[in-house]
C-alpha cells in the first residue's frame, strides 16, 4: 500500500489529462498489482476516465457541459464566487470526485 497527496496546478475550467501524473506515482510506489484510487478534495472539480486518442471527445464533452450547465444561469442562487462557480459544482455532481484504476504489471490498466 502506498498513499501520496498530489497538488495539481490550478488551470481553470477544462478537461485536463492527469494520467502521466498518476502513472509516475504508481511507478514511484513500486506497486506491481493493486488499485490506484484518486480522490479530489475540491468540491467543484471532478475526475473522469475518457478516451484520449481523439481530442474531439474532450471538445464535445466540454460543449455538452456548456449547454447543459451554462454560466450565469439566473436561477442559480449561489453566485458570490462568480458566474462559473455554481456550474462547476453541478458538473462535479454529474461526474465524480474519485476514480479507481487497476494496476497490472506495475502500470495503470487503462484502454485507449
Amino acid at each position: 500500500m502506498h498513499q501520496q497527496t498530489l497538488t495539481l496546478p490550478e488551470r481553470g475550467r477544462g478537461l485536463y489529462d492527469i494520467t502521466d501524473t498518476l502513472r509516475s506515482e504508481v511507478r514511484a510506489a513500486g506497486v506491481s498489482m493493486g488499485l490506484c484510487h484518486a480522490f479530489l478534495l475540491h468540491t467543484s472539480a471532478s475526475l473522469v476516465i475518457q478516451e484520449n486518442a481523439d481530442p474531439d471527445v474532450l471538445v464535445d464533452l466540454e460543449t455538452w457541459f456548456s449547454r447543459a450547465v451554462p454560466d450565469g444561469d439566473p436561477s442559480y442562487r449561489h453566485v458570490e464566487e462568480g458566474p462559473d462557480d455554481m456550474p462547476a459544482h453541478i458538473r462535479a455532481a454529474l461526474t465524480q470526485p474519485s476514480v479507481t484504476v487497476p494496476i497490472v504489471d506495475g502500470g495503470l490498466a487503462l484502454g485507449t
